[in-house]
């Protein structure tokens, strides 16, 4: 498959050319170590079986019972929705929003996605629309949180180990099969593949002059003469998708989304997560007290992910957010790399701190046993969910290549025909 001859890094803008790659092996940017592109043999054809079981396997995990709650002679079973359906009738529609769409819709949009992609282009064809399909897909895999829904579901066994019964039923198998599936895709698709199908206007591909400026696509990653596109609304001539020389309003959406987390952080750990009502007694549980629970059961390793998790991941991504934004503002040039790396780790932890609202949701739709045991999301929940979502936009928002603009101005543009040249691991 040819590769676009340049390309310009997404993390620190440097233009590189684009090296041979042999099956397996990976480019990355010699300035940041960004992951520029990677060489999946029989990538498609991969993707696309794995994506059928896929299909089946979201299909069993969606149709069978879940978990069966058992005490004192009552038992509840569960579907993989049954936890969505109770936050919805106990007033939460915002959280069950969130946990239907991070659990469920996402992951079948993206294999819904998947398929509406790789079918045709398995019989030498592009289907309708293909370009925003297969954006859709990338836009998606962030959202699909079945590995941290499976965490939450063992620290809710946990936690009800010592009051009941619960024994699992075929969903729960196929929804942990599917989460190593779905992962398996992800890692064989080599999206280069799948965009090379899509024809690019010559203009796009002429060779650009010395000085000349470039735009790079967020999406399918091409690179263009900004002279080719449009002044005003520029579009990628590939995926069609806008094109800016950096992310529009960078530093102001991503204040504006830190400060809407930090405001929401306090009320997600100190009001109460969810309430138990156990033979006429109610308690309620802060995150805190959850991981105290842990603790006293002898279960620390559980504790302490759920503590990083819940309590540290939460309040250091937004330090270090804090820390780039300031830096950048403050056009320092220090360690450039090394705030690179910090960028990488806020993108790379956020999602796992979903992991204590999928423990309220699979308690609320297991412990549902009238005058004897009933469980109920409280209002932390719904703060924690947004403290989440928060930290992971602005972490989107935050567009990483103004950490080296400070470092490079001053400094003559390079010529693309003198670029490095990335390197292979």
């Amino acid at each position: 498959m040819a590769r676009d001859p340049l390309t310009q890094c997404p993390e620190c803008d440097l233009l590189q050319r684009n090296p041979t790659l042999p099956a397996g092996a990976a480019a990355r940017c010699v300035r940041c170590g960004a992951l520029l592109h990677r060489n999946q043999p029989d990538s498609l054809e991969r993707t696309l079986a794995l994506t059928l079981a896929g299909v089946v396997l979201f299909a069993v995990a969606n149709g069978f019972p879940f978990l069966s709650f058992q005490m004192q002679g009552q038992t509840t079973e569960t579907t993989l929705i049954t936890g969505v359906q109770h936050l919805y009738e106990q007033g939460m529609w915002q959280l069950a929003a969130v946990v239907l769409f991070t659990s469920i819709l996402a992951p079948g949009l993206q294999l819904g996605l998947l398929l509406a992609v790789l079918l045709p282009l398995a019989v030498g064809r592009l289907p309708r629309g293909f370009p925003t399909l297969f954006r859709y897909v990338q836009t998606l895999t962030p959202w699909a949180m079945m590995d941290v829904f499976m965490l939450g579901i063992l620290v809710a066994v946990v936690k009800l180990s010592d009051l009941a019964t619960l024994v699992p039923g075929p969903s729960l198998f196929a929804f942990l099969v599917l989460i190593f599936v779905l992962a398996a895709a992800q890692a064989t698709l080599d999206p280069d593949i799948v965009w090379s199908r899509v024809s690019v206007p010559p203009a796009a591909r002429r060779p650009t002059a010395a000085g000349e400026p470039l735009l790079t696509c967020r999406v399918c990653e091409l690179s263009v003469p900004a002279a080719t596109v449009a002044p005003h609304k520029p579009r990628c001539p590939r995926c069609a998708d806008p094109l800016h020389r950096r992310k529009p309003a960078s530093i102001q959406r991503t204040w504006a989304l830190l400060f809407g987390a930090i405001l929401c952080y306090l009320p997600a750990n100190l009001l109460p997560i969810m309430t138990v009502t156990s033979l006429g007694q109610t308690q309620s549980d802060t995150i805190l007290s959850g991981v105290i629970f842990l603790l006293t059961h002898g279960m620390w390793p559980l504790a302490l992910v759920v503590f990083v998790a819940s309590v540290l991941v939460p309040l250091v991504k937004v330090v270090i957010l804090v820390y780039l934004l300031l830096s950048v503002q403050l056009g320092s040039r220090r360690s450039p790399g090394e705030r690179t790396r910090w960028y990488r780790v806020t993108e790379l932890v956020g999602r796992w701190s979903m992991v204590d609202i999928y423990v309220v949701t699979v308690l609320v739709a297991l412990v549902r046993l009238d005058n004897l045991a009933t469980i109920e999301a409280g209002p932390g929940a719904l703060f924690f969910a947004a403290v989440v979502i928060l930290t992971m936009f602005a972490a989107m928002t935050f567009d990483p290549r103004l950490i080296w603009d400070a470092c490079a101005r001053g400094k003559a543009h390079v010529d693309p025909r003198d670029c490095g040249r990335a390197h292979l691991r």
